[in-house]
């Protein structure tokens, strides 16, 4: 009895694997599926923008003179900047 209760101890606090070691990995494996669950939400996002960017040629269009600046020949382009 007095070697179970030893054994016991030994793997309570000294084992590697021990209690404190085991809770310390499961909050950590819960936090890493709360932040697979934020990516995997914020991928679905994106692939919506995605697709209904790219699927639409006016929206591409819009895209591409927003974010790069692009313009047709004829146009000019006129840059507002805010100041606050």
């Amino acid at each position: 009895m007095i070697a179970t209760l030893i054994f016991l101890g030994y793997l309570l606090f000294f084992d590697q694997y021990n209690f404190r070691a085991q809770f310390k990995l499961m909050s950590e494996l819960s936090d890493l599926k709360e932040e697979k669950a934020f990516y995997k939400n914020e991928l679905h996002k994106d692939s919506i923008t995605y697709h209904t960017l790219f699927h639409n040629k006016e929206n591409i269009e819009k895209f591409a003179r927003e974010r790069f600046m692009m313009k047709k020949p004829h146009e000019d382009i006129f840059i507002i900047v805010r100041e606050d």
